[in-house]
C-alpha cells in the first residue's frame, strides 16, 4: 500500500490531536501525543493548549506536582514531559545514547569513567531522594569529587542517571534554574546496551503518535543508532505493517492506526518552540516546507513558534505587547487569517494568566527573517 504526502501529515496531524482538539484529560493527552518538547518551561502547555479541548493550564501543574507527567532528559537527550508510566520504558531504551553521550569525553575530562558511574548513580538517586537544588547537587559533587572535577561530573550525571525535574516555580511549574528528584522506583542504569523490550516499547509508542515513519525517523526521534533500531522492527515483525512512502521508502506503522483521507480539513494553529511535530521526523517535509526549515530551526537549535495552516508551517508568530504577532512567509487566504485569529484570541488570554510576553528572550530571531506578511491579531 503507498501512502500519498498529503495522508501523511494528516495521519500525524490525526495522532497528534492537531485535527481536532480531545476531549480528554492532560494525562490522557500528553501519553497520546507520547512526548512534549519541555527545554522552555511554556512549551508544553502551549502544545497541550493546541491539542486538548478546554485545556486549563492548572491541570498541567497539578499533574507535574503529582508526579503523573513528569520532566526528564529523554529522546534526543532533551528535555521532555512524559507520562509517569512511560518513563521507565524509555529512558531504559535511551540507554546506548545516554551513556555514548554523558559518560563521554566531557566526563573523561574529569578523570571519570563509566566504572565511576557506577559507583557514583546511586548515591547521586540517594541524594535527591527529595527535591535538590542545582546547586544543591552540584555542592554535594564537589564535596564528594572535589572542585577540579564538579563541572564535568555533575555535567554528566544531571543527564545520565535517572533524574526527574521537580517542579519549582511559577508561572510553568518550571523556572530556568532547575530542581532535580530521583526517578521512583531505583533501577540504576549499567553497561551500554539498550533494553531490547524498551527499546519496542518506544517504537509501538512512537508509531502510535507520530506514524507511519521509516526507520530514519524512529532512529531521529530517540538518537538511538540505527542497528539498534533495525534489530527491535525486525523482532516486531508482523505486529507492524509496512507501507511505501511517497518517494518509495519503507515506512512502518500499527495495523487499523489512523490514516485519513488527504482531504480532510486541517485547523490553523500556534504551535510552540520545538513543539515534537517539528523534530520528530528524519524527513521533517511533511509538516515544515523545506523552504522554510532553516527559517524556523535555527542553527545553534532554536525552534521559533510556528503559524500551522493547512497541517504545513506557514510562519511564525510571537507574542507582543498582549497581542500575537503573525508572520506569514506565503500569501495566506482570508479563512486562514480568520482562522489564526481566533486562536490568537485564546491563546492571548491563556498567555495574559501566565506570562503574555512568552518565549521574548527569543525575538532576536525575528530580526533574522526574510521579508513577509505581518499581521497582529
Amino acid at each position: 500500500m503507498t501512502i500519498t504526502e498529503r495522508e501523511l501529515n494528516r495521519a500525524t496531524l490525526s495522532r497528534q490531536l492537531l485535527l481536532e482538539r480531545q476531549p480528554i484529560a492532560v494525562q490522557e493527552g500528553v501519553r497520546r501525543v507520547v512526548a512534549l518538547q519541555a527545554q522552555q518551561p511554556a512549551s508544553p502547555y502551549l502544545a497541550l493548549f493546541n491539542r486538548l479541548a478546554d485545556f486549563a493550564p492548572a491541570d498541567l501543574d497539578a499533574a507535574f506536582a503529582g508526579g503523573s507527567v513528569v520532566k526528564a532528559t529523554l529522546m534526543r537527550i532533551t528535555l521532555h514531559a512524559v507520562h509517569a508510566e512511560d518513563y521507565a520504558a524509555f529512558r531504559a531504551a535511551m540507554q546506548p545514547t545516554l551513556y555514548a553521550s554523558r559518560l563521554g569525553a566531557r566526563f573523561a575530562a574529569a578523570g571519570l569513567g563509566p566504572a565511576d558511574a557506577d559507583v557514583l548513580v546511586p548515591q547521586v538517586l540517594d541524594f535527591a531522594r527529595g527535591p535538590r537544588t542545582s546547586a544543591e547537587m552540584q555542592a554535594w559533587v564537589e564535596e564528594l569529587l572535589g572542585a577540579d572535577k564538579k563541572d564535568g561530573a555533575w555535567w554528566g550525571l544531571k543527564g545520565y542517571a535517572p533524574l526527574h525535574h521537580a517542579p519549582t516555580d511559577a508561572p510553568w511549574s518550571f523556572g530556568h534554574r532547575p530542581s532535580f528528584v530521583a526517578a521512583p522506583g531505583g533501577a540504576v542504569p549499567a553497561g551500554r546496551e539498550a533494553d531490547p523490550q524498551a527499546l519496542q516499547t518506544l517504537i509501538l509508542r512512537y508509531l502510535a503518535g507520530f506514524g507511519p515513519a521509516s526507520l530514519a525517523d524512529v532512529a531521529q526521534f530517540a538518537m538511538v543508532g540505527r542497528t539498534h533500531v533495525r534489530a527491535a522492527l525486525l523482532a516486531l515483525g508482523d505486529t507492524l505493517e509496512q507501507l511505501q512512502g511517497p518517494d518509495g521508502s519503507v515506512l512502518f506503522d500499527l495495523p487499523g492506526a489512523s490514516r485519513p483521507p488527504g482531504e480532510t480539513p486541517a485547523p490553523p494553529r500556534l504551535m510552540a518552540m520545538w513543539d515534537s511535530i517539528l523534530l520528530a521526523y528524519a524527513d521533517r517535509g511533511r509538516v515544515i516546507p523545506p523552504a522554510y526549515r532553516p527559517l524556523v530551526i535555527r542553527r545553534n537549535g532554536d525552534v521559533l513558534p510556528t503559524l500551522l495552516v493547512d497541517g504545513h508551517v506557514a510562519g511564525v508568530w510571537r507574542a507582543v505587547d498582549g497581542r500575537i504577532e503573525a508572520t506569514a512567509f506565503h500569501s495566506l487566504p482570508p479563512a486562514a487569517w480568520e482562522g489564526l485569529a481566533e486562536e490568537a484570541r485564546f491563546l492571548t488570554a491563556l498567555l495574559d494568566d501566565r506570562e503574555a510576553a512568552v518565549y521574548s528572550r527569543y525575538h532576536h530571531w525575528w530580526a533574522k527573517l526574510p521579508e513577509a506578511e505581518v499581521r497582529f491579531l
